[in-house]
């Protein structure tokens, strides 16, 4: 536009550019999305058919320090082209998330006038880059903010340690074991439902638990050490595929299909109930899930730990909540 941009000053009377960066950096920020859609338009913002089938935006994440100003002068931006014909959707986003800060020594926000910056180059350089990825995801809660700890990046060293070792226990087999295949259910569900909600840091410590399990067993299946892959897959994609390539699983593993779990299969068979003597839990028994209450009486009465706790007093009262609490009244 450099007819309009060349311009007379009217003050003195000699040449002159108007200024073309008139608005806050915000203005581009609150509609670049729209862009993304059809980019290279050189006659509109973009194509009408672009903007109707991929608007609005299903899915949009940022940073905490822009939930409120940023997320205002979208909105704001979205609304007016709105008004005037340009977009079909009356709000930008279907959903906004927003993600937490990482804050340095001090739990002060990180920056270069501080020195508290960490380098991610250096991370992935000492510890690797499933390492680095595993620690972020596993620092916190998604939406909070949290500090680093250099303590926390080698606990996640340590994990993947652990994980890469599992090799060395596994045996033949297409099924889950018995002994893990409540636990296996159980962990997927978990893993599946968090990764969706972005609980990132629940569903690593349910991996973590579950690689402590194995290393108690002392041997794990082919299809539980696969399935174990594919969870962890998302965070940790490069020692996994490792493995994977390794025991000859097929194609790649990022293509690989997401586990199921059988729901019928996440539920132990056996519960642990606590035995209350006036409100207070003395001893727990392990009893089948759907043992009645006649058979969980004699269970107990029958406990080691029954007649000290009754001592020279008598059963006033018992009361049984199913499958949570046994409580016995004595007086």
């Amino acid at each position: 536009m450099t007819d309009w941009v060349s311009t007379t000053c009217p003050a003195c009377g000699k040449p002159a550019h108007r200024e073309t960066d008139t608005m806050p950096q915000w203005a581009g920020s609150s509609w670049y999305f729209l862009r993304y859609i059809d980019p290279h338009n050189n006659d509109k913002l973009a194509d009408p058919e672009k903007i109707n089938y991929w608007m609005p935006v299903n899915w949009y994440n940022g940073g905490m320090e822009h939930t409120t100003l940023h997320l205002l002068y979208s909105r704001f931006w979205h609304k007016f082209l709105y008004d005037v014909g340009v977009v079909n959707t009356k709000e930008p986003y279907a959903k906004r998330t927003s993600h937490g800060m990482i804050l340095g020594d001090g739990n002060e926000k990180m920056s270069k006038s501080r020195g508290n910056v960490v380098n991610p180059d250096a991370i992935v350089s000492e510890f690797g880059a499933d390492t680095l990825r595993t620690y972020e995801l596993f620092i916190g809660d998604f939406e909070k903010s949290v500090p680093w700890s250099e303590n926390g990046v080698k606990g996640c060293r340590r994990f993947l340690d652990r994980v890469w070792l599992l090799k060395n226990i596994v045996v033949d087999g297409d099924e889950y074991s018995k002994e893990l295949e409540v636990l296996m259910n159980q962990t997927i569900k978990k893993v599946s439902n968090d990764y969706e909600t972005l609980k990132f840091n629940t569903a690593i410590a349910a991996l973590m638990t579950l690689t402590n399990e194995f290393n108690a067993k002392g041997e794990i299946t082919r299809k539980e050490f696969r399935d174990f892959l594919i969870m962890l897959n998302p965070v940790a994609p490069h020692i996994t595929e490792e493995l994977w390539t390794q025991f000859e699983f097929g194609s790649y593993l990022n293509r690989a299909k997401w586990v199921e779990y059988d729901e019928a299969k996440t539920v132990e068979d056996t519960i642990e109930i606590p035995v209350q003597f006036n409100g207070k839990v003395r001893f727990k028994v392990v009893v089948d899930r759907d043992i009645e209450k006649d058979a969980l009486h004699d269970i107990i009465f029958a406990h080691k730990d029954f007649e000290k706790n009754v001592g020279d007093k008598s059963v006033f009262k018992e009361i049984y909540v199913p499958g949570s609490i046994y409580n016995i009244v004595v007086k």
